[in-house]
């Protein structure tokens, strides 16, 4: 139960893998996928499952990233990730709790929005298709002054890290896009002293500012595209053009 000092190793064999499932399309674009794109690079393309882009490519950083939250946590930092949405299903932030998230396969903080949502998404299946979804982080414990200023600024690398996964098509900070709608005035996080330290009233800025962290909540979100793995017809052309 404890390091030793040499480099951490783990593998994750993928023995539920069958090719032939693929084969009917091994020579179509899938709508959704990265078949073009990884044709029109290299002039191939691994159609059993999407190869590097495929969704399993990130099982390698789950399993490290529970290390990491680990090393984390013993320097204070605390790592809450849990479903804000599932298509036009929100949490009620005002029944907001912590520990109903591992209670549920969702992992929504919220029963009855969970329940909401799985019935949704048993109705997308019903009709064989998919939905997309918020998920949201919030870290405490950040000290401030984290990150730099310009080119490796903490939200960048943040950004870039999150954009890294291949389902996401969007991520936002604090208030994110609701910023372009608020003024200065409602934007500001206020500073304040609070117990004999300082902090903010507010926290839209999501606990970073000109790059850096404030000592405040760090709270991003990320946009997950709806699987593009459907089992409805749709239309589509091989390499041919045909």
């Amino acid at each position: 139960g404890r390091t030793t000092g040499t480099p951490i190793s783990m593998i994750v064999k993928n023995e539920n893998q069958h090719s032939k499932d693929y084969s009917d399309i091994a020579r179509c674009y899938r709508p959704g996928h990265a078949d073009y794109c990884f044709d029109a690079k290299y002039g191939f393309r691994d159609y059993r499952g999407g190869g590097r882009s495929s969704a399993r490519e990130t099982i390698g950083r789950v399993a490290a990233g529970a290390i990491a939250a680990k090393l984390l946590k013993k320097m204070g930092i605390f790592i809450l990730t849990y479903t804000k949405s599932i298509g036009p299903v929100s949490i009620d932030m005002n029944c907001f709790n912590k520990k109903e998230i591992p209670n549920n396969p969702l992992y929504m903080p919220d029963a009855a929005a969970a329940a909401q949502a799985q019935e949704y998404l048993n109705q997308c299946m019903a009709d064989r298709d998919s939905s997309g979804g918020i998920v949201e982080c919030v870290i405490t414990g950040m000290p401030a002054g984290i990150g730099e200023t310009v080119f490796d600024k903490l939200d960048a690398s943040l950004a870039k890290a999150v954009f890294s996964i291949g389902a996401v098509k969007g991520f936002e900070i604090g208030s994110g896009f609701g910023a372009a709608s608020m003024k200065g005035s409602e934007n500001n996080d206020p500073f304040i002293t609070e117990n004999g330290r300082i902090s903010k009233e507010t926290n839209h800025a999501g606990g970073i500012l000109g790059g850096m962290s404030d000592s405040s909540p760090i709270v991003f979100r990320a946009a997950i595209k709806p699987t593009p793995s459907i089992a409805r017809p749709q239309h589509t052309v091989k390499k041919d053009g045909t």
